[in-house]
């Protein structure tokens, strides 16, 4: 399951370079060139990862680095830091303002995908295709499969993707808000009350083989699932 990667670097052998690898290992790169063009970009739609430059014409990376952490809306995006500044000050000065991770220039395309993926693992793990198991229940990204005692249980798509957030971060209650932006997308306009629905659906999917019971609502509060 790929995600969606902004690449904001302003040397366009270095973005066409990241593009083409992200890409092949099955991402979506979005490139831009600026600090303004990336905002544009994130007023439709938030990135899964933001690979951000630290020199950048106008704005440099790291300000807006930490832009991107003082806004309630964006201040979770993993970050990770492109830059020739190889200096540990520098590296220090970019993790302290809320990078992720820091990559010096040049690096190995190899090198990178393996940290997109740490950060992912760590920041936002629904969007790996790693396949999660919680109490019998598994589900596998890859082969878009939920199954419970080697059953497969029939779930529509918007209900696996809500299992699949809820499943890497169990033991956590989430707001409906929270799971709309997480699940549909931020920039999606739904009622809030479209996640009820869902939640009900998931559980009678999840029936069967009653793990219906690993989801848990809290009054007022919103919904989660319980490891055990």
């Amino acid at each position: 399951m790929g995600s969606a990667i902004l690449v904001v670097e302003d040397e366009p052998a270095i973005s066409e370079l990241i593009a083409v690898n992200l890409e092949h290992a099955g991402h979506r790169a979005l490139r831009v060139a600026s600090v303004p063009d990336a905002e544009m970009l994130m007023r439709d739609a938030l990135p899964d990862v933001v690979l951000l430059d630290w020199m950048l014409p106008g704005e440099s990376g790291l300000a807006f680095a930490r832009r991107l952490r003082a806004d309630r809306r964006t201040r979770d995006i993993p970050i990770i830091m492109l830059t020739a500044r190889a200096g540990e000050p520098d590296k220090l000065a970019g993790l302290e303002l809320g990078a992720d991770d820091y990559v010096t220039k040049p690096f190995s395309p190899r090198e990178l995908l393996a940290r997109i993926k740490a950060v992912l693992r760590r920041r936002a793990p629904q969007r790996t295709d790693d396949a999660v198991e919680i109490a019998g229940l598994r589900l596998d990204p890859v082969a878009h499969r939920v199954s419970a005692g080697g059953k497969a249980l029939e779930l529509g798509p918007t209900e696996f993707r809500l299992l699949h957030f809820l499943m890497t971060h169990p033991e956590r209650i989430y707001s409906r808000t929270q799971l709309l932006d997480a699940v549909w997308g931020d920039h999606v306009a739904i009622e809030e009350r479209t996640v009820d629905v869902h939640v009900r659906r998931l559980r009678q999917a999840l029936e069967p083989s009653g793990h219906q019971r690993l989801i848990e609502t809290v009054r007022g509060s919103g919904y989660g699932l319980r490891s055990e």
